[in-house]
């Protein structure tokens, strides 16, 4: 690679980076525009020129870039890549070996070692997801880590990263063998179609594996279920599974419809024994209201923010009115998934809006247990809006 540029540190952020904050940002660095190119080799050093830390620039959300290493004799090669991603399969080796599950994440960024980078596994596809022009530069080197480390059937990417101010989801088939489409997967024994060429989002959320088993094996059975921003019914699929005597998939998205009927069918439930309905989410709740219908457990796991032609929708300022629509639709003793994976605050923060919204409602409440991501999904301590998901099972107990 190309010699390192150095960037200084404004003093206010050098204790930070000492402690292990990965991602670095425009207001933290004094020179940044000595950096003109994406993918270019960085090294941090604060206002004495000691070293902080070496490793991309790359425009990513609010970011502008991730250390990689803070050994200053460690240089970002194939060796370095190599390493990385060999110790990633490693920490998911148990994952690899299971016969239940072939859809897991083997490579989720800074928790292992590189920011803007994931790679997820589905039965012998890799799926990578650059979220910056600057990660995307190191493609050789990760494609190659891949093919000296692991036999696999193909390789696709997800481009997702602004390129002269568009933004773009683009996916492409990259090596190997192409997929089926769709590739049937199994998590925990449930059977998933996804699709692996068409666009961002495959059509299913891995993050959610433990939720959905939890759902299937202790709260589902004999429940009526309801589960909004439903997706491609994924939680419904769960709680059919599990012995729901209904399940209701309301999501706004048209495709949702075709897309729901297709994960029933691939477990053998008979979806029109399921009720799936496409319609603002905030719509049904007033539908629900005024025809009086309860639910004896609402799923409740709303994108970070949302907008359609009568509702804007950010799970930080919005969240709390939202569960508070659900709870007025709950039975008595029923159960809520309050979830989020909205990364600006944390699990605490999170109680606080469920705590309000009951108090809004007037009802009592439970919690009977939290998640957060599960084990191939790895974070690390000193950046905690890497780990982002938060989901709690509520009892309402009035």
């Amino acid at each position: 690679m190309n010699k390192a540029i150095r960037l200084k540190v404004k003093s206010g952020y050098v204790k930070s980076f000492k402690a292990g904050y990965p991602l670095f940002t425009e207001d933290a660095i004094i020179n940044l525009k000595d950096v003109k190119t994406e993918g270019s080799i960085i090294e941090l050093v604060d206002e004495r020129q000691q070293f902080l830390g070496r490793g991309y620039y790359g425009k990513q959300n609010k970011g502008r870039g991730w250390i990689l290493t803070r050994n200053q004799q460690e240089w970002i090669d194939q060796s370095f890549f190599d390493n990385k991603i060999k110790r990633a399969f490693e920490y998911r080796e148990s994952f690899f070996k299971a016969t239940d599950t072939n859809a897991f994440r083997v490579f989720n960024g800074e928790g292992d070692g590189i920011g803007g980078l994931t790679i997820d596994f589905y039965d012998g596809f890799f799926v990578i997801s650059w979220y910056s022009e600057g990660i995307y530069q190191f493609k050789k080197f990760i494609i190659q880590s891949l093919t000296n480390l692991v036999k696999f059937k193909g390789i696709y990417e997800k481009k997702r990263f602004a390129v002269k101010g568009t933004y773009i989801e683009d996916d492409d088939f990259v090596v190997g063998e192409e997929a089926n489409s769709p590739l049937i997967v199994k998590e925990n024994g449930i059977h998933f179609a996804v699709y692996l060429n068409d666009g961002a989002m495959v059509g299913v959320f891995l993050d959610q594996r433990d939720v959905r088993k939890k759902i299937r094996d202790e709260y589902a059975e004999g429940k009526k279920v309801l589960n909004t921003f439903s997706y491609t019914g994924a939680f419904s699929v769960a709680a059919a599974l599990g012995g729901a005597t209904t399940t209701t998939s309301v999501d706004l998205a048209n495709r949702s419809r075709s897309k729901t009927i297709e994960q029933f069918s691939v477990n053998s439930i008979d979806f029109e024994s399921q009720e799936i309905i496409v319609e603002d989410v905030f719509h049904y709740f007033k539908y629900a209201v005024r025809k009086q219908l309860k639910f004896e457990m609402v799923i409740l796991d709303p994108p970070s923010f949302a907008r359609s032609k009568k509702h804007t929708f950010s799970a930080e300022k919005d969240y709390t009115d939202l569960l508070e629509k659900a709870i007025i639709i709950t039975e008595r003793n029923g159960i809520i998934v309050a979830s989020s994976n909205c990364s600006t605050f944390g699990m605490n923060k999170f109680k606080g809006f469920i705590d309000k919204a009951f108090q809004q409602a007037g009802e009592k409440y439970k919690i009977l247990e939290e998640f957060g991501l599960p084990k191939d999904f790895k974070t690390v301590r000193e950046y905690k809006e890497g780990n982002y998901l938060k989901v709690v099972m509520i009892k309402k107990l009035t």
